[in-house]
């Protein structure tokens, strides 16, 4: 009998908590199913997006080794303006390549400054867009960017702490050279040709430019 009272109100107990809380309970309830489904919703989606960015990056990097290069350049200014993040990126700097090689220099600077003065990438990419578009203001006419404005603009980048600073010196060097600032240039050239830690490509070049200029 006690056991059968004892039970009766447990129930009586359990009914009323039921009545007090039951509602925020199958509110709680519903919250979890709704977030557990919602976070695999946008699970599927970002999948399905990355792989859709995925595909068109691929397709306009086979464009880009075919002769239709315009073509690339689209697909891939298209790419940059529908995605965000590395896909857009990359697809600036793929885009900033192939106006280079297609005979468009003028523009291709202008996007590489763009890419280098783009706060919202990371510093390490916007000096290599820094770099890779002096690259090409090298070799434009002359009178649209001295080549002391290009050295000034490349000394951050010959700090030793800089991952791109065998690239900028080399540079640096052969704008010096052009100068003719010989005794300059053969100084930078010997700095690379002496460093372990320069690339092989450009410790080969560097030495042999100060065959070139002549070692002291």
């Amino acid at each position: 009998v006690f056991r059968e009272i004892d039970e009766e109100l447990r129930h009586e107990n359990y009914a009323k908590l039921w009545k007090r809380y039951g509602k925020y309970i199958i509110a709680l309830a519903l919250g979890l199913i709704a977030g557990v489904a919602g976070y695999q919703a946008w699970r599927t989606y970002d999948i399905n997006t990355r792989t859709a960015l995925g595909e068109r990056f691929a397709i306009a990097l086979n464009l880009g080794e075919g002769k239709d290069t315009q073509a690339a350049v689209d697909a891939f200014a298209g790419l940059s303006a529908d995605a965000s993040g590395g896909y857009a990126m990359l697809a600036r700097f793929q885009e900033a390549a192939l106006l280079a090689k297609n005979s468009r220099r003028a523009a291709s600077v202008a996007a590489y400054r763009q890419l280098a003065n783009d706060g919202g990438i990371d510093v390490i990419y916007r000096d290599l867009a820094l770099l890779l578009g002096i690259t090409h203001e090298i070799n434009s006419p002359a009178g649209i960017t001295t080549a002391a404005e290009l050295r000034s603009r490349l000394a951050p980048l010959t700090a030793d702490d800089n991952p791109w600073r065998h690239s900028a010196l080399e540079i640096t060097a052969l704008l010096e050279k052009r100068a003719g600032n010989r005794s300059l240039a053969r100084e930078l050239f010997t700095r690379l040709g002496s460093d372990a830690m320069t690339p092989r490509g450009i410790r080969s070049r560097a030495n042999e430019m100060l065959v070139t200029l002549g070692r002291k």
